[in-house]
């Protein structure tokens, strides 16, 4: 028994010899071979961005395009001969110091790192045609991105741009590979992801120092959705050309869908400095000018609406029954509270004045008396009722809100007491009241369309309807009342909006101008930044609507001399399109 025992402790001994042996073997002996092997042996993945999907709009009009872009990158221990490298700058217009000292940071010799993006097709050639004088070198072909229009909507569309350091870390951006560029403004970045697809996959197998063997397999990325606009590209180019060196916003909006045709700020700026990564210098330009490029004033800009909120005034009058055709005013120019002159804008006075002639020549003291009459916190009603003090809900910026000035407003926000001289002030449009270009188009267009206020589509959908979001019910001879009026406005004697008068189609709208100072100094017209704002809503056909809109000219003097001309160029151009589409 014994001897079976030590027999068998024998053979465990010598199996393990055995295995210990061949350890040492594979472990001592073949230890740098085999590590050597598996180290050389890894798969890496490298992500394929994936080309955007398209942005039309409404006419499937493309506003972009994907174009192919090159990079040149370098790989270090491939190119060795400084000769080689100084001459490969100077084919680049490089500086040969700094591009080295980029190659030294890099920990992996073998990883190419791109010395030059976005080079042009010229500097693609010169470098093919001395491939073999520049080993290490590689030329990238990425998907970039054009925009036809230029600053053309450029505040809608948007723009890309790297990852930040943020966004390589969520895990929103897991997949996108940290090359690519994504949405970073306007439509590109709300709907990045939809519009950026799924990127591909090219697997290598590497060695241990990270140079590619041999490629593995390749999964192809898949093309982004395509997005289609309400806008209308043709009337945005015709709205930005209006606005040419002025500072301001356009809104047109379709009245019986909500649907936004024109959704114009100026200035702009051209995305198509950020499509490759925009150099500090234009970032530094576009950020610092003075005139807020970046500013979306259409969803932005909140003023007082001058005249054009006598809309909502007279609207309150008649709701309440203190307003009728036959009711009169006396204007000689200003009526006095206390000791205080409320001026008309015109110094001589509108005489005798009914509603229709107030409204159509936008006589002051027949709207102090009306705002008199039915009060302040009734007009607040009518303006909360028609979309103003509240954002339209359009989500490319920070929409502001505007403010409704009322009793319990001024108390909340102020602690104080509301005064009639303030009430004189908020029914012509003046004061605390403010609105953004947005909200004065939805609320003309509600007028236009009996009080339906849509929800407004920047986006079309297939199959999707109209979506009523709120509908003010007025009595019929309210709007009858308020619409004749504004169609004297552009058609009728002394209208102050005649400039907005059409020989294709017919026009109603309202002007509006509101002060940024409340006195003229010495007679003086105020200058520059000091001048008033000039307003104009407007809609057409004034018998059938179709377009409403809204333009606002930051210190462009007097609405029916600045905005009402741009409006009927709009107009026109929606006009011209409308006919020739049916013909």
């Amino acid at each position: 028994m014994d001897k079976r025992i030590a027999a068998g402790a024998y053979v465990i001994i010598f199996i393990f010899a055995i295995f210990l042996l061949r350890l040492f073997y594979l472990q001592i002996i073949k230890g740098d071979e085999y590590k050597s092997i598996a180290e050389s042996n890894r798969l890496r993945i490298i992500k394929v961005p994936a080309p955007r999907g398209i942005i039309y709009d409404r006419n499937n009009k493309p506003l972009v395009k994907n174009i192919p872009s090159y990079d040149i990158s370098f790989v270090r221990e491939e190119m060795k001969d400084p000769e080689a490298l100084a001459a490969l700058c100077n084919l680049l217009g490089l500086n040969p110091a700094v591009v080295k000292g980029r190659l030294d940071s890099t920990v992996n010799p073998f990883e190419p790192v791109k010395i030059k993006e976005n080079i042009s097709w010229e500097e693609v050639a010169k470098v093919e045609a001395r491939r073999l004088d520049f080993p290490g070198v590689q030329i990238d072909v990425e998907t970039g991105r054009e925009y036809i229009y230029g600053s053309v909507a450029s505040h809608v569309v948007g723009y890309l741009g790297r990852l930040t350091h943020k966004q390589a870390k969520s895990p929103d951006f897991r997949d996108v590979p940290k090359s690519a560029f994504i949405g970073q403004w306007g439509i590109e970045k709300i709907y990045d992801k939809y519009l950026r697809g799924v990127a591909g996959e090219r697997i290598i197998e590497v060695d241990a120092i990270g140079r590619e063997v041999r490629a593995f397999g390749e999964k192809e990325p898949e093309k982004g959705n395509d997005i289609k606009l309400t806008i209308d590209i043709d009337l945005q180019v015709k709205a930005e050309e209006m606005l040419k060196n002025k500072a301001g916003a356009v809104v047109a909006l379709d009245t019986n869908t909500g649907d936004i045709l024109v959704l114009a700020s100026a200035p702009s700026f051209d995305p198509n400095l950020f499509a490759r990564g925009i150099k500090y210098e234009d970032w530094e330009a576009v950020v610092n000018d003075p005139k807020k490029p970046l500013l979306n004033r259409a969803l932005q800009s909140q003023y007082p609406p001058g005249s054009t909120f006598k809309i909502i005034t007279a609207i309150a009058g008649w709701e309440q029954g203190k307003l009728t055709d036959e009711t009169k005013a006396v204007c000689r120019g200003g009526l006095y509270l206390g000791s205080h002159l409320f001026k008309c804008w015109r110094n001589k006075g509108h005489g005798v004045v009914a509603f229709k002639r107030a409204i159509v020549e936008s006589c002051d003291v027949f709207f102090y008396e009306a705002g008199r009459k039915v009060g302040v916190d009734k007009i607040a009603d009518y303006a909360t009722a028609f979309g103003l003090g509240e954002p339209a809900g359009i989500n490319l910026a920070d929409e502001k809100s505007g403010i409704v000035p009322s009793t319990a407003w001024k108390y909340k926000i102020k602690k104080e007491q509301w005064y009639m001289g303030e009430t004189f002030n908020t029914a012509i449009g003046q004061g605390y009241v403010s609105a953004t270009p947005v909200q004065m188009a939805r609320l003309i267009s509600a007028v236009a369309n009996s009080g339906k206020l849509y929800k407004l589509n920047l986006i079309q959908e297939a199959g999707a309807t109209p979506q009523v979001i709120r509908e003010v019910h007025l009595k019929p001879e309210t709007f009858e009342a308020v619409r004749n009026a504004l169609a004297g406005v552009v058609a009728g004697p002394g209208g102050t909006g005649y400039l907005a008068r059409s020989s294709l189609v017919s026009v109603a709208g309202k002007t509006g101008t509101a002060q940024v100072v409340s006195e003229k100094k010495g007679g003086k017209k105020p200058t520059g930044d000091y001048r008033d704002h000039a307003w104009f809503v407007a809609y057409a056909p004034a018998e059938d609507p179709q377009i409403a809109m809204s333009v606002f000219v930051e210190h462009g003097g007097h609405g029916g001399s600045v905005s009402a001309p741009i409006a009927k160029a709009v107009i026109e151009e929606y006009y011209k399109k409308t006919v020739n589409s049916e013909q």
